[in-house]
C-alpha cells in the first residue's frame, strides 16, 4: 500500500524553484500594468516587461535541470508566457503603440486555442504540451514588445527600437500562428483517431 502524501511533500511539489520563479513572473504582470497605464513610469514598465520576457526560458531550464519538473509547473509556465502576451499587447494597444488590427490578429488565435482545448475536454484530454515553435513564438514576442515600448519611452531609441520591434513583433505573430495551426492537427488527429483517450 503506498505510503499518503504529507503535508511537507506536498509542499516540495508546489513550492520548487522554478514554479516561484513563474509565480514571481506572474507578479510581474499587475506591476507592468499598473506602471505603464496608472503611474505612467515608461522606463519602469519597460525593465518589469524586459525582465519578465527575459526570463520565460528560466523556470523550464531551472526544472530539467534541477530535476524539479511538476505539472504544477507544466500549467505555470505557458499561463505566465500567455498572460504577459495578452496583457502587454492589450495596455500597449491602449496607450496606441500596437494598432488594433495587430492585437486582432493575435487574440483571434487565442480565441481558436481556447475553442481547441474545449475540443479536447470534451474528448477527455487535457491540454497537450508546448510545442517548440510557440516557445519560440512566445519568446520572439516578449522581445518585440519591450522594445516597441522602449522607443516611445526613450525617443533616442526610437530610431532602431521601432524597426526592431516591429520585424519581431510581425516574425513573432507568423509563427505563432503557424503554432497554433501545428496544435488544431494535433488536436484533430486526436479526436479522430482516439488514441490515447484516458477513458479508452
Amino acid at each position: 500500500m503506498s505510503q499518503p502524501t504529507t503535508t511537507s511533500q506536498v509542499y516540495r511539489h508546489i513550492f520548487t524553484v522554478p514554479n516561484i520563479i513563474s509565480l514571481l513572473r506572474l507578479a510581474g504582470v499587475p506591476a507592468f500594468l499598473y506602471l505603464l497605464l496608472v503611474a505612467e513610469a515608461e522606463v519602469a514598465a519597460v525593465v518589469v516587461l524586459a525582465i519578465g520576457g527575459g526570463t520565460d526560458w528560466l523556470d523550464g531550464w531551472v526544472a530539467r535541470r534541477w530535476g524539479q519538473v511538476s505539472r504544477l509547473g507544466e500549467l505555470l509556465d505557458p499561463l505566465a508566457d500567455r498572460l504577459y502576451i495578452l496583457a502587454t499587447l492589450l495596455a500597449l494597444t491602449v496607450r496606441d503603440i500596437v494598432p488594433w488590427p495587430f492585437t486582432a490578429a493575435l487574440l483571434a488565435r487565442e480565441l481558436v486555442l481556447l475553442v481547441a482545448l474545449e475540443v479536447l475536454r470534451r474528448n477527455g484530454y487535457g491540454p497537450l504540451p508546448v510545442h517548440y515553435l510557440g516557445k519560440t513564438a512566445t519568446f520572439i514576442l516578449l522581445a518585440a514588445f519591450p522594445a516597441l515600448l522602449l522607443a516611445t519611452a526613450v525617443p533616442a531609441t526610437e530610431w532602431w527600437a521601432h524597426p526592431v520591434g516591429w520585424g519581431l513583433a510581425w516574425w513573432g505573430l507568423v509563427l505563432y500562428w503557424a503554432a497554433g495551426i501545428l496544435y488544431l492537427v494535433q488536436v484533430a488527429g486526436l479526436v479522430r483517431t482516439g488514441a490515447g483517450r484516458p477513458d479508452g
